[in-house]
């Protein structure tokens, strides 16, 4: 937890609504071969990391006009949204309806000053995780650096103090513990991705492995 509770750089209690993303790809909400379920389950590539909040470090670099570097608490600071989506994990469950706070990926874009060669980007976590999404997945609606969910700060067992969401792709393209994102001009892929995981990773077209 980081002591600000109840993720409080929320707009002002809005919630945007991106339930109805699943119409981009057909007409059913649950996709393909998913089971929806009320619970979080918590999965990791080697449980969670520790990070004193007061230690921790956003951090943006790559083929930017600017690296930038960012506190917990500057990060907080940020413009911020509360956005309400559904969430898809590869291994067969979907939660609907999660509340996620944070920072837009495309205002750290902005702020960072993407070149205009950019076409990957590559996630980084604390415990040595990393995924990569093209740039122009990441800069659509819904790709989020979220620290709250549901009201509260993010757990750390699913990712806080920030991780990434991605409700148009299954889970493992967001990077938990995320500290920081690499912008590329040449694509790298990320750990589950050279481990024969989906790179495109579209739950409606059942795009688990490659």
């Amino acid at each position: 937890m980081t002591g600000h509770g109840e993720a409080d750089a929320a707009v002002d209690g809005a919630v945007e609504d991106l339930t109805d993303l699943y119409r981009e790809y057909g007409d059913d909400r649950l996709p393909p071969g998913q089971r929806e379920t009320d619970r979080f389950p918590v999965l990791s590539k080697t449980g969670t990391p520790s990070v004193a909040p007061e230690e921790f470090a956003f951090e943006v670099w790559g083929a930017v006009d600017e690296a930038l570097a960012y506190s917990l608490s500057e990060f907080r600071d940020l413009p911020a949204v509360t956005q309400n989506q559904d969430f898809h994990c590869v291994t067969g469950w979907s939660k609907f309806d999660c509340a996620f706070t944070g920072v837009e990926f495309g205002e750290i874009a902005d702020r960072a000053g993407v070149h205009e060669d950019v076409e990957h980007v590559l996630f980084h976590a604390l415990d040595g995780y990393t995924t990569n999404l093209p740039l122009d997945e990441c800069t659509r609606e819904g790709v989020l650096f979220a620290y709250g969910y549901d009201g509260d700060d993010l757990p750390a067992d699913h990712g806080g103090p920030i991780r990434v969401v991605t409700p148009h792709k299954y889970a493992y393209k967001g990077a938990k513990w995320v500290s920081g994102v690499e912008f590329r001009t040449e694509k790298e892929l990320g750990y589950w991705e050279k481990r024969g995981y989906s790179d495109t990773a579209n739950p409606w077209h059942e795009e688990r492995y490659s």
